[in-house]
């Protein structure tokens, strides 16, 4: 589904990735575990088109997206990437439903028709009763939730998550793993998940342990559904 072949990129004089490849399959759930500084995170932002490597070529469903232009490449990531991060990044003024909708709306969704899946997203999520709430108005793992609904409103191939439990605490870390996997159990949800919990690595189907700048060893530790 996903392939990075030779993945290389350097910031001024220093170069954080070194020829990286790798590959993740449609319904797989990929960790990528290392030391900090190892180039985990700049690897995701790659894959996910928010940043651009210097050599080598990501390939998606066929599609090598060094050949699509800047807006087609901007429709392609709102249409087939969601993004989780350890903060949640949710905008104050908006409630929890109006915020999962936001990619939606970017992607031409008919209000009511964003507004019933975001509304089943977080009531999937336990939200139910909070979708009118706004951020402040929510706990911490509140949040995080409604952040995963947004990454899922428009059901992307994909979903690249950095450190997504890392600002929990133990309980609703938990609960998050469990939701990622029982999403890529039910409806073959690819999830490319960098993280430093143990918890949440030895659970992934896959492990790339990555050090400076390279991926040096893949750890197969589940069989796909």
């Amino acid at each position: 589904m996903i392939q990075g072949r030779n993945i290389q990129k350097s910031y001024d004089n220093l170069q954080v990735l070194k020829g990286v490849s790798f590959e993740v399959s449609k319904g797989e759930i990929a960790a990528i575990v290392g030391p900090s500084g190892a180039g985990k995170s700049t690897l995701l932002h790659i894959i996910g088109t928010i940043d651009k490597q210097d050599a080598g070529e990501i390939t998606f469903n066929g599609v090598q997206l060094s050949s699509l232009k800047s807006s087609e490449l901007a429709a392609f990531r709102n249409k087939n990437i969601g993004f989780i991060f350890q903060f949640h990044h949710l905008l104050p003024e908006f409630t929890a439903l109006e915020n999962v909708c936001i990619p939606a709306f970017i992607a031409k969704t008919p209000r009511a028709e964003a507004e019933k899946k975001a509304m089943a997203l977080l009531e999937t999520l336990g939200l139910e009763k909070r979708i009118h709430h706004k951020p402040n108005e929510l706990s911490g793992g509140e949040q995080q939730r409604v952040a995963v609904a947004r990454a899922l409103i428009n059901s992307p191939e994909v979903i690249l998550a950095d450190e997504p439990s890392g600002n929990l605490d133990s309980k609703n870390a938990k609960e998050l793993h469990q939701f990622f996997f029982d999403l890529s159990e039910r409806f073959q949800q690819t999830f490319i998940i960098v993280t430093h919990n143990e918890e949440l690595a030895e659970m992934a189907h896959r492990k790339l342990l990555m050090k400076d700048g390279q991926i040096t060893e893949t750890i197969f530790s589940r069989h796909l559904s």
